[in-house]
């Protein structure tokens, strides 16, 4: 295996114990209100430490992305480590088992290694660029579902940014009514290692983050799936909307975003 692949999911599991020591206390830690719905509690900062610990200490010389610490390390770096370190924050606060940790490796700006953990499942999603996607270490492909109107949907709801409400609400109405069904889990990173398992045909959402989109994105892509923003093209990055699926479900799925889009 890839050393910095072994050594990204060392940081994951990590990261995922400290998650799960903190699940049967989420009652009484330290909360604090980022944005409207948005939270960061003492596990998400905890988990990013001991993340930034593995995997500095091994490569020094790297730069490092975290949602609560920013940009760390050598900057002018070729590596450059993207990590969420408890992505559904929300829903581990609630005791509701959808979250992960998310980790990600970009090299001279493109993405060679991508690790999504789930610690209540004990799931480890990992990829290395050009060498496929694996789930605890058994090979994984986007399904080969044809239908949009036979397609199970995931997505999130937009509320980082309220102007796209509209577009979002004819885009869900319209999925709603022409697939097999639509599920909001509330971790964009599960949703995306998801659908490079074959659990889900399609995702869509607006406005996330780097740390949350960029091991998915390599997931999905080893997975044999397609991911673009909402135009098409490869600046989900930049602008944090996000279309993927397998190869037939997302060019129907961006059909329809761009029909919608057009409309309002």
């Amino acid at each position: 295996m890839n050393p910095m692949l072994t050594m990204a999911n060392k940081a994951a599991q990590r990261a995922g114990q400290i998650i799960i020591r903190g699940f049967d206390r989420r009652t009484s830690l330290s909360v604090q209100r980022k944005t409207n719905n948005d939270y960061v509690s003492e596990i998400d900062c905890n988990a990013e430490q001991a993340i930034i610990d593995t995997l500095l200490t091994a490569y020094p010389d790297h730069s490092l992305l975290g949602e609560e610490n920013g940009l760390l390390g050598n900057k002018t770096s070729d590596y450059q480590w993207i990590i969420d370190p408890l992505d559904g924050t929300t829903n581990f606060l609630h005791g509701f088992p959808q979250f992960a940790v998310s980790i990600a490796l970009k090299h001279k700006n493109q993405l060679s290694l991508g690790v999504i953990y789930d610690p209540v499942a004990d799931e480890l999603f990992s990829a290395s660029r050009g060498n496929g996607a694996y789930l605890n270490n058994r090979r994984i492909r986007v399904t080969g579902l044809v239908s949009l109107q036979d397609a199970l949907l995931g997505t999130g709801f937009p509320f980082r940014q309220e102007t796209v409400i509209d577009n979002y609400l004819c885009i869900f109405k319209q999925l709603f009514l022409n697939s097999a069904g639509i599920r909001r889990a509330g971790s964009a990173a599960l949703d995306l290692a998801y659908l490079a398992a074959g659990r889900l045909d399609g995702f869509w959402e607006y406005s996330l983050k780097p740390w949350d989109i960029a091991a998915g994105a390599l997931l999905i892509r080893e997975a044999g799936g397609f991911i673009t923003d909402n135009k098409g093209e490869d600046n989900y990055f930049t602008c944090g909307n996000v279309v993927a699926g397998n190869p037939k479900i997302f060019a129907q799925l961006l059909d329809v975003i761009r029909r919608c889009e057009q409309r309002n």
